[in-house]
């Protein structure tokens, strides 16, 4: 009965004003259509106190289709009939074992053709869980590679950003293309300290003057 009654809220939470107000609020608001599925979600499985357990089922489906290709594929494809699709992915999770919220937000995105979405949800529903255990994503791209000392020094820094009970993850990247510099996000803050964009923005300057 409870998996029904989910089943029938994730169809139609996105239009039903009672719906939302029944949803447990995220600690971040993600938008768009993985956003609203992914709350949905989130509150389906901390209603039934199982968010640790869902999280670690969407993380090894997201790992099952990249061990198969076929099943990707299938998941994907706009020209398989949406009943046909719900039904043999209800099957496989069934088969891997997997709670009754997992399979009904998936019978959901089939039977609504969102399928092609299933990525970013996964994605957006990772995010919350982040921040639900107080994690704060931070993502450094530099032109080369930090080294360990480097890399322990922006660490120290990065954390000063951060509140009283929150963890720092870091995530760094290389683009040469940068030239120099470093371009950091965190949350919801984004700084350019790259040397392509400062002079990318003096060139413009210059243009501008002559």
């Amino acid at each position: 009965m409870a998996a029904t009654k989910f089943g029938f809220l994730v169809r139609h939470f996105s239009t039903s004003t009672v719906a939302a107000a029944k949803l447990v609020n995220p600690p971040i608001h993600i938008f768009g259509v993985e956003g609203r599925y992914a709350h949905a979600l989130y509150s389906a499985a901390m209603k039934e106190k199982k968010l640790e357990s869902v999280e670690k089922e969407l993380k090894s489906f997201a790992e099952l289709m990249k061990k198969e290709p076929k099943l990707a594929e299938f998941v994907v494809n706009p020209s398989i009939q949406r009943t046909v699709k719900r039904v043999a992915l209800t099957k496989i999770l069934e088969g891997q074992k997997f709670s009754s919220i997992v399979v009904n937000t998936f019978a959901a995105l089939a039977d609504n053709g969102r399928m092609n979405k299933i990525g970013s949800v996964l994605n957006a529903f990772s995010k919350i869980m982040s921040a639900h255990r107080g994690e704060v994503m931070c993502s450094v791209t530099t032109a080369k590679p930090l080294d360990q000392g480097h890399l322990r020094e922006l660490q120290t820094a990065l954390e000063a950003f951060i509140q009283k009970g929150e963890t720092l993850k870091l995530e760094t990247k290389v683009d040469p293309s940068l030239i120099g510099g470093m371009v950091v996000t965190i949350g919801d803050k984004y700084v350019d300290m790259s040397m392509a964009t400062k002079i990318k923005t003096y060139t413009n300057l210059i243009r501008q003057a002559v």
